[in-house]
């Protein structure tokens, strides 16, 4: 089942700069999402993060992943957005980093659930580009009322 922008902005409060999720591919209740981002020159943390050799910056790409489990959870748990709810990132355990995301990259998200214990999620989570690993995470999130 794929989620197209409009979509992916009713289960997340982010917009931009910072909603880090084009599109969701498929997902499957309870279990797995996967999405992608597309990379763009014209973001604004490429002008500083480097003016000479651009490069997404590894906690966007964390947080993308990040994102893509609030509406894995968002999904499983209700099926829907919850008014006045946000999911909110609690941990990050296990992060690796294995090449550069650049402009011009598509980043494809992916993010499993493992475990669901007292409304505390934990993913296991994988950015590639063209197929190689670029970040592999372990990510715990929960529900959380919006201020």
């Amino acid at each position: 089942m794929e989620m197209n922008i409009n979509e992916v902005k009713n289960f997340l409060p982010h917009r931009y700069p910072f909603l880090l999720i084009d599109r969701v591919l498929d997902f499957t209740v309870g279990k797995n999402l996967t999405a992608i981002k597309n990379v763009s020159f014209n973001e604004p943390h490429f002008s500083g993060h480097f003016p000479d050799q651009p490069i997404m910056p590894g906690v966007l790409i964390i947080e993308a992943l990040a994102q893509a489990t609030g509406i894995l959870a968002f999904k499983s748990e209700v099926g829907q957005p919850v008014t006045g709810q946000i999911y909110m990132l609690v941990g990050v355990d296990k992060v690796r980093f294995k090449r550069t995301v650049e402009p011009g990259d598509q980043l494809k998200l992916y993010v499993e659930v493992m475990t669901v214990r007292r409304g505390i999620w934990k993913f296991d989570c994988r950015a590639t580009v063209e197929e190689q690993l670029v970040t592999s995470a372990e990510i715990i999130c929960t529900q959380k009322p919006a201020r």
